[in-house]
């Protein structure tokens, strides 16, 4: 099945945009998933994440800049909407699928876009429940890019790079057989669906 993956990944990320919508001031202390962050660090590192892919898109080089995150933004959910459009417009533009992305908190050389943006997918896609799973929300992502974002997970190395300070990914969690493919996609990055919050997040 052939799957248009700008399409897809700006679906994944307009759901994030959804739920940061129904955060409030209050919720930005939340533990998330992610571990050491609230709520507010995890859209700090969200909002960081899209400017740097859009900063790549438009073959800014490797712009380190671009990727770092504002910790004390004190507008962390505007300024998440605002990364989000930047990102989903700079996507669109001609031939990005072929464009060399320079991705310097992933890889040292230069990758294709289409490579760069299922990258993109991946990490939205999870960040998405990580954030609807801070609020006690459900989690419904977009069918097409959970197709598309599956087979990309199955191939991210789950090795002893992921128990290193900074690594993308915790270690994948244990699934039997049968799992649906959102609790797959979830396990293989190192999330369970039975995550709850048990401790107070970061200031």
């Amino acid at each position: 099945m052939h799957i248009d993956l700008i399409r897809a990944d700006a679906e994944a990320v307009r759901a994030t945009v959804d739920l940061v919508s129904r955060v409030t001031p209050d919720d930005l202390t939340r533990p998330t998933p992610c571990d050491g962050w609230n709520l507010r660090a995890l859209l700090a590192h969200m909002t960081a994440q899209h400017e740097g892919f859009a900063a790549a898109a438009i073959e800014r080089g490797p712009d380190e800049a671009a990727w770092r995150p504002r910790w004390q933004d004190p507008k962390p959910l505007e300024g998440y909407a605002v990364s989000a459009a930047v990102v989903l417009s700079a996507f669109e533009a001609d031939g990005v699928l072929d464009h060399p992305f320079h991705l310097p908190e992933i890889r040292p050389e230069p990758v294709p876009g289409r490579l760069a943006i299922s990258f993109h997918l991946v990490d939205y896609l999870a960040h998405g429940w990580d954030v609807a799973a801070t609020l006690g929300l459900p989690w419904s992502p977009p069918p097409d890019a959970l197709a598309a974002a599956l087979p990309v997970a199955r191939q991210v190395p789950d090795d002893d790079s992921r128990t290193q300070a900074g690594a993308a990914f915790a270690p994948g969690v244990p699934f039997p057989p049968g799992v649906s493919p959102e609790t797959e996609f979830l396990a293989r990055l190192g999330r369970s669906v039975s995550w709850r919050p048990k401790t107070v997040g970061l200031a």
